[in-house]
């Protein structure tokens, strides 16, 4: 009995491991590859498969998502000589996995080494200022080269990015410099913009500040000349209209005369011979108003105030020359005047 049972539990044990071989589950986002005897025969694709045991072997199990590979700084000589090191990163996505696996012997390392041809390729027709802003340029090459040479490898390129591109220390410096010294130059020309428009703006403001003030006194002259033309047109209008004869025009003469006596500083003043007459019409004027032409008594000319007296000081007064060469003083005598009542 012995014997039939270890047989037994041989049997069990290579039915569960035929089992086991089988069935087989595949995750999602997942393929693999099926040999049988060493050749292909299909790909597996996510969920439960089942395969003949001890015939079919899985070779290959491939991640179908998008795979990012970063690769280490590359040595690059650019068109002008210079080495500059170059990190870049690559996304790509199996799309064959049969492609993947029968194509090339090692996907990844393939992708590796054609980026590194390609960014030398790339690289080296250009200089060193283009490198670090062409990016762009850069990133486009290589995808377009890579897309087409893993394309029969099953493997879609979707990015190519570059991560750093590193100059040597001594370009690094220079650049430092030049770019400090760029903006150096930048900020003394925003510097001396700013005084020049600004000092046009005060420019600008202190002309037109003074046409505005010239405007301004100028239309106050205009305003000034017309009031004075306007009251001037209204006292000859009013003296017209009033009819004024002689004698207010000498009563008018006559109150101007205090006003000459007014100063400290006045010591000899002249008065016109026309005041005489004008004192003459005047007191012609009062007495035919009292009744003098009728045989009244004539009434005494009132005196003078003492503002409208005329002193006249001797020692100022000139003196004629006689002919024997001898000086003698002139006096003239003082005038008096009626006094008007007011």
């Amino acid at each position: 009995m012995e014997p039939v049972l270890i047989v037994l539990i041989v049997l069990v044990v290579v039915a569960f491991i035929a089992l086991i071989k089988t069935i087989q589950v595949i995750p999602q986002a997942s393929a693999a590859i099926v040999e049988r005897f060493g050749r292909y025969t299909r790909t597996l694709s996510a969920g439960l498969n089942i395969v003949v045991p001890f015939i079919d072997t899985i070779r290959n199990r491939i991640d179908l998502r998008e795979q990012v590979v970063p690769f280490p700084p590359q040595p690059v000589i650019t068109s002008d000589n210079l080495v500059v090191n170059i990190d870049t990163v690559i996304y790509y996505q199996v799309t064959d996995p049969r492609a993947a696996t029968y194509e090339v012997a090692s996907y990844i390392q393939a992708i590796e080494q054609l980026t590194v041809t390609t960014l030398r390729n790339i690289i080296g027709s250009m200089d060193l200022e283009s490198t670090l802003t062409s990016r762009e340029v850069i990133n486009a090459g290589l995808r377009g080269v890579l897309d087409e040479a893993t394309g029969r490898w099953g493997i879609r390129v979707n990015r190519v990015e570059l991560k750093a591109i590193e100059p040597p220390t001594s370009i690094q410096d220079s650049m430092e410099k030049q770019m400090r010294a760029d903006r150096d130059k930048r900020a003394a020309i925003l510097t001396a913009e700013g005084a020049r428009q600004a000092q046009i703006l005060r420019a600008e403001g202190e002309k037109q500040a003074a046409v505005l003030q010239a405007e301004g006194e100028a239309q106050a002259a205009v305003l000034k000349a017309d009031g004075e033309a306007a009251a001037i047109r209204t006292v000859f209008e009013a003296i017209h209209e009033g009819d004024a004869d002689q004698k207010l025009l000498a009563y008018q003469y006559l109150q101007t005369l205090p006003e000459l006596a007014k100063g400290d500083a006045n010591k000899l003043w002249i008065i016109p011979s026309e005041v005489g007459d004008a004192l003459k019409g005047l007191g012609g004027a009062f007495q035919g108003a009292t009744g003098g032409g009728n045989g009244a008594a004539p009434v005494a000319p009132p005196v003078p105030p003492a503002a409208a007296r005329v002193p006249v000081d001797p020692t100022s007064a000139p003196r004629p020359v006689d002919t024997d060469k001898t000086l003698r003083p002139r006096v003239e005598p003082t005038r008096e005047y009626p006094k008007i009542d007011e």
